[in-house]
């Protein structure tokens, strides 16, 4: 693997970086934390629908549409890259990646769907990180699981379901909605393993809204480098899981006390990622699993609070229709209005079909 590079300086976490921020980052802090247990009652948002009953799911056309979608973000993720790295020197976070990446596929460690590049990369082993995951305490004493839907994590999914737990896991790039609940009660023994897949997310899953009063006992995420001494990490670029979390603090459903835990190759451990320049909704991990050993971070670096809407593009905004419904009720509650980031190139993957 390419020389680690050790930081030395001394945190200094989340000073605002001299970096420009990438086509997907979204800062400076405004939440409304709210308790899901109160009074108010609110009509449910992010749940599609109720009932299977009212239609038949067309696996077919649903996979062809994810997979049509998950292209084009991919190839805008990779022009983002490449601009970004030839016009910013200090586009340090894709220079990571694409290390990784690179590696990954070079040295064969990379597992289907391939090229790993612009994915939360599926790698060798997947499986055993995945166990060791199971036998940690957290996970054993957790009742729901939230975990990202990408293809290393199917078998934390597995796990979660055949434990007898309630998986929460979002909608492919939140583009269909929010986050959906299974629980094996909802399934039999020969429909588990396919509803830890996206398409038996939506096929089997029951959709929840912001209102659903939910406690999540750990959340399990994806990334693409982590450090193990500090607990940063990177995902792929596009900010979802930074989303999916401040939302679920917005809930109520997790705090700074709910474990993070994320399972990588031990190639995609780096000590390089400067701590210094992180952005304030950067998720840190406290936990990471790999096919070989377990490590605890006993990170520092703070928790997001919340959502971040000051760089937060209408674009983006424009795309999740679950963000716009929650800034409209933000400021209803307050009776302000929330601030807006700046525009931007944004790949066409929550343009849907009506």
């Amino acid at each position: 693997m390419d020389a680690m590079i050790r930081i030395s300086s001394p945190f200094a976490i989340f000073n605002k970086p001299h970096d420009s921020p990438t086509s997907f980052s979204f800062s400076v802090p405004f939440s409304l934390n709210k308790n899901v247990g109160g009074s108010r009652n609110y009509q449910k948002l992010g749940s599609s629908r109720s009932s299977r009953n009212d239609a038949v799911f067309d696996e077919a056309a649903f996979e062809a549409e994810r997979l049509t979608l998950d292209a084009r973000a991919r190839e805008s993720m990779a022009e983002a890259s490449k601009r970004e790295t030839e016009t910013d020197p200090k586009a340090w976070k894709w220079v990571i990646r694409k290390r990784v990446w690179d590696f990954m596929e070079t040295r064969n460690i990379a597992q289907n769907p391939r090229p790993v590049h612009h994915r939360i990369p599926n790698f060798v082993g997947a499986a055993a990180a995945a166990q060791k995951l199971g036998g940690l305490e957290a996970f054993g004493v957790a009742k729901c699981v939230k975990v990202n839907p990408d293809s290393p994590q199917k078998q934390v999914r597995f796990l979660t379901l055949s434990g007898g737990k309630k998986l929460l896991t979002p909608q492919p790039r939140l583009r269909t909605g929010f986050f959906s609940v299974l629980e094996s009660s909802m399934l039999t023994p020969s429909t588990i393993n396919e509803a830890c897949t996206s398409v038996g997310v939506a096929k089997y899953g029951r959709p929840i809204g912001l209102d659903e009063q939910i406690k999540v006992d750990l959340i399990v995420i994806g990334s693409v480098a982590v450090d193990p001494k500090t607990g940063a990490r990177l995902g792929k670029g596009e900010g979802f899981a930074e989303l999916e979390y401040g939302m679920l603090r917005y809930m109520g459903a997790i705090d700074d006390t709910t474990p993070i835990v994320t399972s990588v190759h031990d190639e995609q451990l780096v000590d390089d990622i400067p701590v210094e320049k992180l952005l304030i909704h950067d998720v840190p991990v406290d936990i990471i699993c790999t096919p070989t050993q377990v490590i605890f971070t006993n990170t520092s670096i703070p928790k997001p609070q919340g959502i971040y809407w000051d760089k937060l593009s209408p674009e983006k905004l424009g795309q999740i229709r679950i963000l716009r419904e929650l800034k409209s009720r933000i400021e209803g509650e307050t009776g302000q209005k929330l601030p807006c980031g700046p525009s931007e190139k944004l790949p066409p993957t929550a343009k849907r079909k009506r």
